[in-house]
């Protein structure tokens, strides 16, 4: 069995996968203000901090509209059936990714269509896309992964030759850049997790969608309110789906920070590319910004690599050993293995190092001699 490391727990004598404490040390005394400012108010779900963060998290995204709700997942879901999305129709999936991006797809009541990713950034193949595009297709929903850009120009060139939708899972790519734009600026809506391990993290659950679509920003804002926009009158059936102050207001002092903590975490990357010379590196597309949410290493014989880095006291973790054609529940979609080779060749190559903006040369040097890099 392969389990996600904790990313708080610190093993005995070892490094912690990522270290939340030194992130968060900083902040503490202004957020228990804040959080006291919010009892006094008492003003607990909705209200200014998240109409603030969706002003600011939208400004940041280059976008018009941000809309708070409770986490990515749900991100994904209300969009799909903001734009109508639903039963009898299919949506363009990469099988390479956390399950939650197709378990958006089937809770919407569409069928989540697989495609396999591209060999050096484990993004979605926009030319394996295009081939699974049919009348039934109502969205693509590429994602980018650990941080890396999915190859936006084509997926967006292909769903306009084909006038489909656009849905961005950013889940693990906050403040990511394609040719200048943040990733969700780029598609119909893009969608974000604030999980607290993002770069930009919450101090629970918690998510957001972000568009140029008034529109759409408006439907998902009433969905996720229990398809309300004046109390007690129910426009649609809805959910109670909403971002709460607290972690708004934690948010919006973290976001504050999140281009200088991607910046570290792009100097923490750089060394493992200089140190690490037994494994395969990430690599982002030409024009593409890397935020690395993960650092994930490629090698043909990982178990060997992981005994090395637990003996040396180095939590590490597998993202994704069952590409989601393959997950027992989506059995009955007929998917078979080998249809999509790279993310199964993939899935038995990929480790993720530990990284978090405020790890030390020395923390990194020591994880990349565990792995015999120089």
């Amino acid at each position: 069995m392969v389990t996600r490391p904790s990313p708080t727990r610190k093993p005995a004598k070892g490094l912690p996968f990522i270290d939340l404490g030194a992130q968060h040390a900083p902040l503490k005394k202004e957020m228990l203000a804040r959080v006291a400012e919010i009892i006094d108010r008492s003003q607990f779900i909705l209200g200014p901090e998240v109409e603030a963060f969706e002003r600011e998290f939208a400004a940041y995204c280059g976008v018009k509209h941000g809309v708070g709700v409770s986490n990515g997942c749900d991100a994904l879901r209300l969009s799909l059936e903001a734009m109508g999305i639903g039963a009898g129709d299919e949506v363009i999936v990469p099988t390479f990714t956390f399950a939650a991006t197709a378990f958006a797809v089937t809770h919407a009541g569409a069928t989540p269509v697989f495609v396999d990713v591209d060999p050096v950034t484990l993004t979605m193949d926009a030319e394996k896309a295009r081939a699974e595009v049919g009348p039934k297709t109502k969205a693509i929903m590429p994602v980018h992964l650990f941080g890396c850009p999915a190859d936006m120009d084509a997926i967006v060139r292909l769903a306009r030759d084909r006038g489909v939708r656009v849905i961005e899972d950013a889940a693990q790519a906050h403040g990511a850049r394609i040719g200048g734009k943040r990733v969700g600026s780029i598609g119909d809506v893009g969608c974000f997790s604030f999980y607290p391990s993002k770069n930009l993290g919450a101090l629970g659950d918690g998510g957001a969608v972000v568009t140029d679509s008034a529109e759409l920003a408006k439907r998902v804002a009433t969905l996720r309110n229990c398809g309300s926009v004046e109390r007690y009158v129910h426009e649609f059936v809805g959910y109670n789906n909403r971002l709460d102050n607290v972690q708004a207001a934690w948010l919006r002092l973290k976001l504050a920070r999140l281009d200088d903590m991607n910046r570290k975490r792009r100097k923490v990357a750089a060394l493992y590319d200089e140190l690490l010379t037994e494994v395969r590196t990430p690599l982002a597309r030409p024009g593409a910004e890397h935020v690395y949410h993960l650092y994930v290493v490629r090698h043909p014989e990982r178990d060997r690599l992981k005994e090395r880095l637990a003996a040396a006291g180095i939590p590490c973790g597998v993202y994704y050993p069952v590409p989601l054609h393959l997950q027992p529940c989506y059995k009955s979609l007929g998917y078979k293995e080998g249809e999509c080779p790279v993310a199964e060749h993939a899935a038995k190559e990929v480790l993720a190092l530990p990284i978090w903006p405020e790890m030390t040369p020395a923390q990194v040097k020591r994880v990349a001699a565990a792995l015999g890099g120089r």
